[in-house]
């Protein structure tokens, strides 16, 4: 049995609003991919299925702006932490750059709001703290980037939904 099959026979188990929240609370994954399990899988409407799925999605940005920098410090003891986060720092910036230094906190919002790999609230959340901007704004305006992408997503899944 696969590592993928053992974590979904795992979640199985599980309320199906835990599910979506838990998922949603994935980087790369997040709502993008709990939208489509909570209404496609579980039925959900798409007002529960926003609301668990925004708030898993969110649950992680307060921590990754409050913690993140600790825990880089930590990490940057050992020559290999040090490469990925240059490496991965270095890629960000570079996709954030243009519109994060125009446009700031709504770069950010514009980032976060468009439902593609490598955008959305962890990658938002990363840039907030690379950028080094206020904490608040960042939560708000993640906040609205996810909602956006949310809308974005539940429109995507019920028109596929519809087309079959």
């Amino acid at each position: 049995m696969s590592l993928s099959d053992q974590m979904v026979g795992g979640l199985m188990g599980l309320p199906p609003q835990i599910v979506v929240l838990l998922i949603s609370t994935l980087p790369f994954i997040e709502l993008r991919g709990a939208i489509p399990v909570a209404i496609g899988l579980y039925h959900m409407s798409i007002y529960e299925a926003f609301a668990w799925a925004f708030l898993g999605n969110m649950l992680p940005v307060p921590f990754i702006l409050l913690l993140f920098g600790k825990v880089e410090a930590w990490l940057r003891h050992w020559q290999w932490w040090v490469r990925f986060f240059d490496r991965l720092f270095e890629r960000t910036r570079g996709r954030a750059r243009g519109s994060v230094e125009r446009y700031e906190e709504l770069g950010i919002v514009a980032f976060v709001a468009i439902p593609l790999p490598f955008t959305g609230a962890w990658t938002g959340a990363l840039i907030a703290y690379l950028f080094g901007l206020d904490y608040r704004k960042s939560v708000l305006t993640i906040a609205l980037g996810v909602c956006i992408a949310g809308i974005i997503v539940t429109a995507a899944t019920l028109g596929a939904i519809s087309l079959l």
